[in-house]
């Protein structure tokens, strides 16, 4: 199956370095990441998930001054998954865009459905950082 991917993004009237700091939060991720439902903890020093399909635990990019918002999210049965995110700065405000990969396996209309519901967080963290 041929690689394909999706770019969801959101401008945010926002400086970069606002917008990172609050996305590059974990403990934010359940207010605006739909697909978390709600809770995210610190479980020996790594960032463990409790969803419908299992336990995940999500690995983030170092700390960094370009927008690198970037995390491994690994599953129950041990897949790790990248995906790529970057907080850039346009205009007076922010770009957000995440790359939504197809997993293997998927169609196209999965990815794009995947790539709607990653637009939605996208969305409500505009909403959050816009109020």
């Amino acid at each position: 199956m041929p690689f394909k991917s999706r770019h969801a993004s959101v401008y945010i009237e926002r400086e970069p370095a606002d917008v990172y700091a609050y996305a590059s939060d974990p403990t934010h991720l359940p207010e605006w990441a739909a697909g978390l439902a709600g809770s995210i903890e610190l479980v020996d020093g790594r960032w463990v998930a409790d969803l419908a399909m299992g336990r995940i635990v999500v690995e983030f990019a170092p700390p960094n001054p370009f927008g690198v918002l970037d995390h491994w999210v690994t599953d129950s049965t041990g897949e790790t998954y990248y995906n790529p995110m970057r907080v850039v700065a346009a205009g007076d405000g922010s770009e957000v865009t995440f790359s939504v990969r197809r997993l293997a396996g998927e169609s196209d209309a999965d990815l794009d459905h995947d790539a709607e519901l990653v637009q939605a967080d996208l969305e409500a963290l505009k909403r959050i950082l816009e109020s």
